[in-house]
């Protein structure tokens, strides 16, 4: 099929790296020499954002002094953001392996070779690790072994992290890949169960909620689709393409995009409610939506918060390079990365800053917050997990 390109070459530039093929199913997993203990029971943050509505908020919270616990070298550059289920950590790698770890030490407990570099964020459901990758591929592996039970092939590169939805059958996984194309798939065969196809690359994760999902892409378009029968629902015109993911909340999506605005769409009414926009600068970060505040990272080099209900500004905090990272909110706390190689640690009530660590290479990776346990990737290759 003829695809047309409606993206400028800037955010193909910046969107993309490497157009390959798809090449054979990746190899078996690699367990580590101690076999994998079952995945046990604790506050999990078992996909991107922490949850389907895509709202990066936690209950959970961090000690006042957080000290480098463990780092795990995948060997390849992590853009990948973690998942935690009970005592397990998976993350993806650019050296095109999907890693499960301890959250105690790090320890390696099995790694699977994909069939190309990852960038998406796993999704954790009900004993499978969800994951797509650079190559078309996307696989559903057993959380225990990690050996693979499926793999589906797209007709392009993924870079959009997995959700999943209740539908009267069971469970569906979402998946949008760069072939224009938003799948709902069976959890436990891979098969389809509809196919809804947008005007341009689909990079973020579609949010879910109520029964339906909304995601934006390159064809400055938000799509709202009804997660049961994949038909849509409305378009609402963005005004510019969408490389981030939105959050889903009270029938609301609050998005960025690179014409350097943050949206509030009412996707009932179909409207923009507010548009934030401070300087020249696009969004690339996925937004945080607490009950009266939205915080979003900006290629400005700040972090932002404003005012869930109007979108004025609250405060701005300042790095020393562009925030692609999406920040997690917990507590009182914001966590995030900067492509100045440094984890921030922000008050959500100031914008102050609490605490740093510098890790050297860019952060774009975004964080997951669990049982006093901060995680995050770095473009170093490695993970790294503060308690």
């Amino acid at each position: 099929m003829t695809r047309k390109i409606g993206c400028a070459t800037a955010v193909v530039l910046a969107l993309l790296a490497g157009c390959d093929k798809p090449s054979a199913p990746g190899a078996a997993a690699q367990p580590a020499s101690a076999p994998a203990s079952p995945i046990a029971k604790g506050p999990d943050w078992p996909m991107f954002r922490g949850n389907p509505t895509l709202t990066g908020v936690t209950t959970a919270t961090l000690a006042t002094n957080l000290t480098l616990a463990w780092k795990f070298d995948t060997h390849g550059p992590v853009s990948s953001s973690p998942a935690v289920v009970g005592d397990r950590v998976f993350i993806g790698s650019g050296s095109s392996n999907v890693f499960a770890l301890n959250l105690a030490d790090g320890a390696k407990v099995w790694s699977f070779q994909a069939s190309g570099p990852i960038e998406a964020s796993p999704l954790v459901l009900d004993g499978r690790v969800f994951i797509g990758d650079i190559n078309t591929n996307f696989y559903a592996l057993d959380a225990v072994t990690g050996r693979a039970l499926w793999t589906f092939g797209l007709e392009d590169k993924i870079k959009s992290s997995a959700n999943w939805v209740a539908t009267p059958a069971g469970k569906a996984i979402l998946v949008g890949g760069y072939d224009y194309k938003l799948y709902s798939l069976n959890p436990e065969t891979g098969r389809t169960n509809w196919v809804f196809e947008t005007g341009n690359y689909i990079n973020g994760t579609p949010a879910v909620g109520n029964g339906l999902t909304a995601f934006g892409g390159c064809d400055a378009v938000i799509h709202v689709v009804d997660v049961i029968t994949g038909k849509k629902q409305k378009e609402i015109e963005a005004g510019a393409y969408i490389a981030a993911s939105g959050a889903l909340v009270d029938g609301h999506l609050y998005v960025g995009h690179y014409e350097n605005e943050v949206l509030n769409v009412d996707l009932s009414a179909g409207v923009i409610t507010w548009k934030y926009r401070d300087r020249s600068f696009p969004y690339f970060s996925s937004p945080a939506v607490t009950t009266n505040r939205v915080v979003f990272g900006g290629r400005d080099k700040r972090l932002h918060c404003v005012d869930r209900a109007t979108g004025k500004s609250i405060w701005v905090f300042a790095t020393r390079g562009k925030v692609d990272s999406s920040p997690v909110v917990a507590g009182d706390d914001v966590l995030v990365g900067s492509d100045d190689g440094r984890i921030y640690r922000v008050g959500l009530s100031d914008g102050l800053e609490r605490w740093n660590y510098e890790v050297g290479q860019p952060v774009q990776s975004s964080a997951a917050v669990v049982a006093g346990y901060l995680l995050i990737g770095s473009e170093d290759g490695k993970l790294y997990c503060f308690h």
